[in-house]
């Protein structure tokens, strides 16, 4: 059993380490240890006196969930306001709970009916908490609530903790931003209505940690929507982390009778970035993807954007399907333009219905050549906008987000839905529903193109929980749809990465990485999505993209998705029979070596920031079969033999691989240690080696 309890303090046990927490006489739940295993007996909550009016008691103390008012002056988990105007906590313990691996501890408020529960779930075997708190409003009148955190953590007290988060943008996303904290405040959030392209919606805190050592702590927010993570430090070196739902603009108000359990945070410590990779790994497909494809490898696709962006119709995306099936593909996706008025951006947005000059015979066609051809069919969609130019807006302009007193912004050439209505919700679910049962259809690309504006909406008595409800329906549509279509696989995109946390990891099976394809801005973007997340829910794309006038050859841009989830989207028109047998050759390489990719562990072994060489590598479960990833984009100066230690095998095993025409049998300690000779001075260098255990 992962849950221990003595007295008044309980231990969550993790395979490697202990969180331990206590309540105290005056009804406190305080953090008491996060880190190596100690007895239990040794556990006990220190009592801190009035040393110094200026800093009292209440404001030292290492609460789990701080509440607004009495003296504390810290940043607080959670600020509301009663039916009378009260705005102050003042909390009691009440109960203890434990049911099998979670633990529920409940605090009331002294005098008004108000229950907070603090929920604990422990997944031993990741070193992973997942943490909630669930609010009951037992009386009668409303509970207004201005900051709502999912949780609060206190991390040990020493010198200041590098805070690591992302500062990226569209086309570059995932840019990891390190920060010392010795004092004040941090706060990374979004305020668009999605988790999107610039801060995430997670915290990363070491004093001194690497690859491969260095105490890690993490807490990863399961949130698509806007999302606020502050860091502060206070006058005695202790460092707190909130993650939770945004303050800015929010509000929820919880009836009397009612409950609300905020969005989980997924906790953890590890021992170096590289073990919470993959320890953060295994816990998602095993534990958080949806189940109907978490444990199966995902196909090879080919999405026609490239080729043909909106003109799209039977006969040219027929044949740019035996094109596909010539280099392997496995999943034909058609992208926009194959609905209403749609032969542009400016158009047709929302008529989720085939366009029949394109498609006179509906998708069915299409579809039957795809499927003759051994692939499986996929679409594009964008549910959640539309476009003034459609019959949709048309219809229904009181769809959209608005003001009646402001004209609404166009990003795009579009607006956002109020997907608080029910009619929106329902006709967005009935649409997809509707093609799903018409057409033998195998994967949704859902995407979502553009922030929010006009935040009004006549139907919300309380229009500040639009942020909240907007992304509550979404996941309730996609978790609809796949329930009714169990074997269509949903895919996430939000302009490129704009939507790829973990709470849409949830309910869709993968992401859209970027809209930035260039193999070499890849190799970057993928080694940061890749740091926090699931490799097999990683998309990446061969394609033509060239913003920066360079030509990088076709196999080093299959060396760098070979590293994700394997797709193509270059033009294959004007690719030649030489150009479609490259694509066949890495493409049959890769089905060969997805078990390793998609299910494996990755050791990042060289950075190509640091070392101007990128190489990783993939390792089964077993220890058995590896795949390791070198590439180079170019060298400085004469780069004479170095050694590339391989870190992942098994020590005590012996292991076969050919470098460079090279044969080595070798014990996992000699790769490791020792390292095997390279040098390297060819620009666009690619080499993918297989290493098997003898």
């Amino acid at each position: 059993m992962s849950i221990l309890k003595r007295g008044s303090t309980i231990v969550l046990e993790t395979k490697n380490y202990h969180y331990v927490i206590a309540y105290d006489t005056f009804g406190y739940v305080h953090s008491v240890h996060w880190g190596e295993k100690c007895p239990i007996e040794d556990y006990v909550v220190d009592d801190i006196g009035n040393v110094n009016p200026n800093h009292p008691n209440l404001d030292q103390i290492r609460c789990e969930y701080t509440p607004f008012g009495k003296t504390m002056y810290r940043p607080c988990a959670v600020k509301l306001h009663f039916s009378d105007g009260c705005r102050e906590i003042n909390p009691a313990y009440s109960s203890c709970k434990i049911e099998g691996e979670e633990v529920h501890i409940t605090i009331k408020d002294c005098y008004y009916p108000l229950e907070m529960t603090l929920n604990y779930r422990v997944h031993y075997d990741y070193d992973i908490i997942e943490r909630s708190v669930t609010f009951n409003n037992t009386g009668k009148d409303d509970i207004v609530f201005e900051t709502l955190m999912s949780t609060e953590l206190t991390l040990p007290a020493t010198k200041p903790y590098h805070i690591l988060n992302t500062n990226g943008s569209w086309g570059a996303e995932f840019t990891p931003t390190d920060s010392v904290l010795d004092g004040g405040s941090l706060t990374f959030e979004s305020r668009q209505g999605r988790s999107g392209h610039i801060n995430s919606p997670y915290f990363i805190a070491y004093t001194e940690a690497d690859e491969k050592n260095g105490r890690v702590f993490f807490g990863h927010l399961k949130w698509s929507g806007n999302f606020k993570i502050k860091a502060h430090r206070d006058f005695l070196g202790i460092t707190r982390v909130t993650l939770g739902l945004n303050s800015f603009d929010f509000e929820h108000v919880l009836k009397g009778g009612q409950s609300f359990t905020t969005p989980e945070v997924i906790c953890g410590l590890a021992d170096g970035l590289g073990n919470m990779s993959r320890n953060l790994n295994r816990f998602g497909y095993s534990e958080i993807l949806p189940k109907n494809f978490a444990d199966k490898e995902l196909p090879v696709l080919y999405n026609s954007w490239e080729a043909t962006e909106f003109d799209v119709n039977v006969k040219d995306q027929s044949a740019l399907a035996e094109k596909a099936a010539a280099a392997g593909c496995e999943l034909f996706v058609m992208d926009d333009g194959w609905f209403g008025a749609r032969n542009d951006d400016h158009a047709g947005l929302g008529d989720w219905f085939v366009n029949k000059e394109k498609f006179p015979n509906g998708l069915c066609e299409l579809i039957e050549n795809v499927n003759a051809l051994g692939m499986d069919f996929g679409l594009w969609v964008e549910p959640e906008m539309v476009n003034p130019d459609s019959d949709l807006y048309r219809a229904h302009p009181d769809w959209a987000y608005h003001y009646d007193t402001r004209k609404s912004n166009e990003i795009r050439n579009q607006l956002v839905l109020n997907m608080t209505k029910p009619e929106v919700q329902d006709y967005i679910y009935n649409c997809l529903n509707d093609i799903l049962n018409e057409n033998n259809i195998k994967y949704i690309k859902w995407d979502m193109n553009r922030p929010f504006s006009e935040t009004g909406g006549e139907n919300l008595e309380h229009p500040k929980m639009l942020w909240y409800l907007h992304t509550k329906a979404v996941y309730e549509i996609v978790d609809k749809l796949k329930a009714n279509h169990p074997d269509v696989q949903f895919e996430s995109c939000s302009s490129g990465g704009g939507r790829c946390d973990w709470g849409a990891l949830e309910h869709y099976d993968e992401v859209w990485t970027s809209d930035n394809t260039d193999a070499i801005d890849r190799i970057f973007i993928q080694k940061n999505y890749a740091l926090t997340r699931p490799v097999k829910t990683m998309r990446a794309w061969v394609t033509d993209v060239n913003w920066y006038n360079r030509d990088t050859p076709l196999d080093f841009r299959f060396n760098i998705s070979m590293r994700g989830v394997l797709s193509l989207g270059g033009n294959l028109n004007n690719y030649s029979d030489e150009d479609i047998s490259v694509c066949r050759k890495y493409v049959d390489l890769y089905k060969e070596i997805r078990p390793i990719v998609q299910f494996g562990d990755l050791y990042r072994l060289l950075d190509i920031d640091k070392d101007e060489i990128s190489a990783e590598l993939y390792i089964d479960k077993e220890k058995s079969n590896s795949v390791l990833f070198i590439a180079s984009v170019n060298t400085r100066c004469i780069k004479k033999a170095v050694p590339l230690y391989i870190d992942g095998l098994d020590d005590n095993r012996i292991y076969e691989l050919t470098f460079e025409d090279k044969h080595y049998k070798k014990s996992g300690s000699f790769f490791k240690y020792v390292g095997i000779p390279i040098e390297i001075r060819k620009q666009y260098y690619n080499n993918i080696i297989k290493i098997k255990a003898v």
